[in-house]
């Protein structure tokens, strides 16, 4: 009969067992950190996709040389919702902006929102995005499209509930103006 010193010394140097205590270790660190990987690059490729889908629609609207209807920007936004092919919520607000040298200030030829999402930007509130604008010339105008996307992650890894804010400046590429149905175009 051995001592009981002996049986405890034998059992201290018995590496039977470990590797299944070290993956019961390891195993929840692992499941965590892939959920997380997976969660990080879907957001990463959510911000991508928005950009994308802002950019696309603020060139569209760059080209055009006819004058925009009511329906165009409703389009846009059903575009961006094909584009980023999301269930969650998307806004879209496109504007006409000018430089006037008189005044010293931005000022909205006309903005439209579908569905009032977004507040139609007005001359007194363009100011607060002044600083987003580059500098132009006496009469210059600008198209301004803003797109906002909502982000909700799949997991809880430590990404919270978002929203993609996209803001996108294009200067109208054929035409001095980008006019639109019922408002004045001069």
């Amino acid at each position: 009969m051995r001592s009981p010193l002996a049986t405890l010394r034998r059992f201290g140097r018995d590496e039977k067992g470990t590797l299944v205590a070290e993956a019961l270790i390891v195993l929840p660190l692992l499941l965590w950190a892939y959920m997380a990987l997976f969660v990080y690059w879907d957001a990463y490729r959510s911000v991508n996709t928005a950009q994308k889908a802002a950019y696309t629609v603020s060139d569209m609207v760059s080209r055009e040389m006819v004058t925009l209807n009511d329906q165009y920007v409703p389009g846009m936004r059903n575009l961006i919702r094909y584009l980023v092919a999301s269930n969650e919520t998307v806004k879209i607000r496109v504007s006409s902006v000018t430089w006037s040298e008189t005044a010293k200030r931005f000022e909205v030829d006309w903005s439209r929102s579908p569905d009032s999402a977004m507040p139609q930007l007005t001359t007194a509130s363009i100011a607060v995005l002044a600083y987003r604008i580059p500098k132009m010339s006496e009469g210059d105008r600008v198209m301004i499209v803003e797109v906002s996307v909502t982000y909700k992650p799949l997991f809880n890894v430590g990404l919270e509930d978002s929203t993609l804010e996209q803001f996108i400046v294009t200067r109208p590429r054929f035409v001095p103006k980008i006019c639109l149905v019922n408002v004045t175009c001069t």
